[in-house]
């Protein structure tokens, strides 16, 4: 039976100590059944999470063990949504961390969990019970939904094997953190979990208090990465550990400003990362191109298990280096027109991609430099140029996107309307069969602008395949083409026409 060891009082007491002892105990006894019953796995993962820490203050802090696996290892920036998918607050961010999915589909859009939907979605640690029972699992926080039966979670289910619960509060993590660093060392060097996740709070009590500019912010940091440096010994110190196949990621939930605080989207409380370490990530390297949900789906893969299409995620050790708009991150610069977006941030370029073009012999003259036509860039950059207008929303691309915006064009005087057209290359078909083509979407609809698919074959005229006509946000699409018999190639057109209307994402952009 899954164990659940709860230890509220720990947090308020005099008798923590003793508590804390008797449910070490506990855990202890109950692991001894599990390791006696399931033979000892050599492939297993340890996530670690870290409540708002910024990536950027984990480099300024004193901070070893945290910057030894990135030196051992990936680290990259990733950045969250923003409302209306979800705020960026710890109970959507811990909810994508577990889940491999987004808002959208985990149905958590802040701390109240309202509309929770972790039947569908479960956690990576549930997923691996249900693919492998004879799995090991482990989970310990002392933020109480992570892992507690009694409040607004669990976001990591009652099949886990084992759920430590703390409770932490705004004072208390600094209290309750090393209780669960004890606990899961304990856990990690004397037991046998193949899958463990391990949450550490007092980094963002110490941002909610003194803002992530602060020495104190900085000092929290320093002491989450002792409790870290706890774990990884914990882990080496396994008896069985030269046999073992390892693989620890670090993440977080949200960002922090500068003065303090999160759930809006500034690109501060937006900021995330994830750091991992293991058989097939380089050592030193950086990415541009990992998303959070790609947590889940590298901690499932370590242990066997492989969701599919059910989690959007990937794993971390198995980039995906097909899409043809990452190539042209060198030629990427800095702002033109744009006055919110900072100065240094080098994001968009109208430069396509070898073999793309961008028709814009309809597009009129003169408008906002970035966007007069289709260009290539960021979520770092784009989303800055107006902040709260659903930009933020488009989480399913990666890296360098394609991106039509009539509004944001609008902004810098012009003639005529925005007419622009998107082309790839010529793909080679065999005729009379069927082709799918797929990619990643974000469209926010207006009347008056229009968004269409066009398709091609040997230099024909192109033809409509699909007509936007109401917001289509972060949305994954694949249609089916019917190739005519005798047809030897194809070409794709996307093409966005407005005035001062929204805009039209795309991303990943392939013939399956």
């Amino acid at each position: 039976m899954p164990t659940v060891l709860s230890g509220r009082a720990l947090a308020v007491t005099a008798t923590a100590t003793a508590l804390l002892a008797t449910a070490l105990a506990t855990q202890t006894a109950a692991a001894g059944a599990a390791t006696t019953a399931a033979a000892a796995g050599t492939d297993k993962v340890l996530v670690i999470g870290l409540d708002g820490v910024v990536l950027d203050r984990v480099k300024a802090a004193n901070a070893p063990n945290l910057k030894g696996l990135m030196a051992q290892g990936l680290t990259a920036k990733s950045t969250l949504y923003a409302n209306p998918m979800a705020a960026t607050s710890s109970g959507p961010g811990w909810s994508t961390i577990a889940t491999g999915v987004w808002p959208d589909k985990h149905g958590v859009k802040d701390n109240s969990f309202t509309g929770k939907n972790y039947t569908a979605h479960p956690d990576f640690l549930t997923r691996a019970e249900n693919a492998k029972p004879s799995l090991n699992t482990y989970a310990a926080a002392d933020w109480e939904p992570i892992t507690s039966t009694d409040q607004n979670g669990p976001i990591f289910s009652a099949k886990v094997d084992k759920r430590l619960s703390l409770k932490g509060d705004r004072d208390g993590y600094g209290a309750e953190d090393p209780k669960i660093a004890t606990a899961a060392a304990a856990e990690l060097r004397d037991q046998n979990p193949d899958a463990s996740f391990v949450y550490l709070g007092q980094v963002d009590s110490a941002g909610h208090s003194y803002g992530s500019a602060s020495q104190q912010y900085l000092d929290a940091i320093g002491r989450v990465d002792a409790l870290v440096g706890q774990l990884l010994t914990a882990v080496q110190n396994r008896p069985t550990y030269a046999q073992e196949n390892w693989k620890i990621l670090v993440t977080t939930d949200h960002g922090h400003t500068d003065a303090g605080g999160h759930g809006g989207s500034t690109l501060q409380e937006r900021g995330t990362f994830v750091i991992a370490k293991g058989a097939g990530i380089p050592a030193g390297s950086v990415r541009e191109d990992v998303k959070l949900t790609d947590v889940a789906a590298t901690a499932l893969a370590q242990v066997g298990v492989n969701p599919g299409s059910a989690i959007d995620g990937v794993p971390v050790n198995a980039p995906d280096d097909n899409d043809p708009f990452d190539t042209v991150r060198p030629n990427l610069r800095a702002r033109v027109d744009e006055t919110g977006i900072p100065a240094g941030v080098k994001g968009f370029t109208h430069t396509p991609p070898a073999g793309w073009a961008v028709d814009n012999t309809k597009m009129g003259t003169g408008g906002v430099t970035e966007w007069a036509g289709w260009a290539f860039a960021t979520d770092e950059f784009w989303s800055q140029s107006q902040r709260d207008q659903w930009r933020e929303l488009n989480v399913r691309s990666r890296d360098v996107f394609a991106v039509a915006d009539s509004d944001e064009w609008d902004d810098k005087s012009h003639t005529g309307t925005f007419d622009s057209t998107l082309v790839t290359p010529k793909w080679p078909v065999t005729g009379g069969g069927t082709k799918t083509l797929t990619y990643q979407s974000h469209y926010r609809h207006e009347a008056g602008q229009t968004a269409q698919v066009l398709v091609s074959y040997d230099g024909g005229a192109p033809a409509v395949v699909k007509t936007y006509t109401a917001d289509a946000l972060a949305k994954s699409e694949a249609l089916t083409l019917q190739v005519p018999a005798g047809a030897t190639d194809v070409q794709i057109r996307f093409r966005y026409s407005g005035n001062n209307n929204w805009f039209w994402a795309v991303d990943d952009v392939r013939l399956g």
